[in-house]
């Protein structure tokens, strides 16, 4: 089949020679995009990484500084973390008027 060729010889050696450079080429071509380093992180995602993890059942809890929600008939209330809905206090627990859901204070 590859005795009819003319002025190229093809033998093992050229080949391997052929293939080696081949692959070459091709490491040369995908070094440069696997050598890429990240970029040094921002200090606004390295303070957001040193903050302690948020408590899920804290979520209606308020801080002192933190204004008091009001509803019309003048008792406090604050936001269900199920359903969104209004919770009150009845003695020490938070009750949710629309799921009944509840923790204690």
């Amino acid at each position: 089949m590859f005795d009819n060729l003319t002025g190229n010889s093809l033998d093992r050696r050229s080949f391997l020679r052929g293939s080696a450079m081949f692959a070459a080429a091709i490491g040369l071509a995908v070094t440069p995009a696997m050598a890429q380093q990240q970029p040094p992180p921002k200090p606004e995602e390295e303070k957001k990484k040193e903050e302690p993890p948020k408590d899920p059942f804290a979520d209606g809890e308020k801080k002192d500084g933190e204004k008091k929600l009001v509803d019309a008939e003048g008792r406090e209330y604050r936001v269900c973390p199920q359903c969104a809905y209004n919770m009150y206090k009845q003695g020490r627990m938070w009750v949710c008027e629309n799921c009944g859901y509840s923790y204690v204070e």
